[in-house]
């Protein structure tokens, strides 16, 4: 398993998956990864395009994003809630130093029989409009209110422990804030590297969505090559929000994800391939890895060095402030 952070790139509406070319995107994300970071990466291999990354691993030129989280006060107002790097007790020196940004997972439990995907692979997990339960789904997306500062209540894997976990935003104020993941599908037709969807040319096991560390089940005919389980993993400082007599009067929730979802099950992620040769490959093959360590001939990079690599953001809008209303909620959403 390879586990490691991200700082974020960028922070923009932009989204080259689902809006290509649309500048601004109708909602915000918060980007990880690589430099070749735009509107239009639409094809071709990011590895060429890309001069430095935010991840720890240099090799490791993709980029990952998801939407960010916005409190609404009681006054009707937003603001971005703001982001912690990775829990303190099960983290490496990078990962437990990051201010913001994403602990990406890479996981097989078969070394040596997963496939990488190719470069100008994409694909996207979750529903941006889902706002009911999907009971299939219930082990791909979910959160876990941290129950204590330091990431108290961290104590099982994640979208693991039905007491622990939900699919919709955490009921109440968490002491610690609230950890968010997204599980990608772990079956791949061999042969696109994206679909209209970005979701039609991937698939999960015959048994559904599986816990990154369980080995899962076959894959269907249809989607016959196994690939690394993606995982990402975001904690959002809510713990400046929890005074209760500065939520909404009406008791609704005052988290929101950045395309209106209040709810929760609209958590979404996108994912584009971008490792530097066969780096990824080498890593997956190589058994009893854990972590951000040296895992088959991988380089680390210090995190002073990750967090100068930059994408100036194109659309110019304040991304701090106190706000009537979500950016771009005035657009209509793809």
């Amino acid at each position: 398993m390879l586990r490691f952070g991200c700082p974020q790139v960028v922070i923009d509406r932009l989204d080259p998956l689902v809006n290509p070319g649309q500048i601004p995107s109708p909602h915000m994300h918060q980007i990880v990864g690589g430099n070749a970071f735009n509107a239009t990466m639409t094809k071709g291999d990011v590895a060429t395009a890309a001069g430095c990354t935010t991840c720890s691993f240099p090799e490791d030129l993709s980029n990952y994003w998801t939407a960010n989280v916005y409190f609404k006060a009681k006054n009707g107002t937003y603001k971005r809630v703001p982001q912690l790097g990775a829990a303190l007790q099960f983290s490496d020196n990078f990962s437990n130093k990051m201010k913001d940004g994403i602990l990406v997972y890479y996981v097989s439990a078969t070394p040596g029989k997963i496939t990488v995907p190719k470069p100008g692979f994409r694909m996207l997990s979750g529903n941006p409009t889902l706002r009911t339960v999907d009971p299939k789904m219930k082990m791909q997306n979910c959160y876990r209110c941290y129950t204590g500062p330091n990431f108290g209540g961290d104590t099982a894997a994640p979208c693991s422990d039905a007491k622990l976990d939900t699919q919709s935003f955490p009921k109440g104020a968490c002491a610690g804030g609230i950890r968010s993941n997204v599980l990608f599908p772990t079956c791949w037709d061999g042969v696109n590297l994206d679909s209209p969807n970005h979701q039609d040319h991937v698939a999960y096991p015959t048994s559904g969505p599986a816990n990154f560390l369980a080995a899962g089940s076959a894959c269907p005919s249809t989607h016959p090559i196994k690939i690394p389980q993606l995982m990402l993993e975001v904690v959002w400082d809510t713990t400046k929000f929890n005074n209760k007599a500065d939520w909404p009067t009406d008791g609704s929730n005052p988290f929101y994800l950045s395309h209106g979802d209040n709810t929760g099950y609209g958590q979404h992620a996108d994912y584009v391939f971008g490792w530097k040769d066969k780096s990824l490959q080498k890593a997956m093959d190589t058994s009893n890895c854990f972590g951000a360590g040296t895992c088959g001939g991988l380089k680390v990079q210090a995190l002073d060095a990750a967090t100068k690599c930059a994408v100036k953001p194109v659309v110019n809008e304040d991304r701090d402030g106190w706000f009537a209303q979500l950016p771009g909620m005035a657009m209509p959403m793809a």
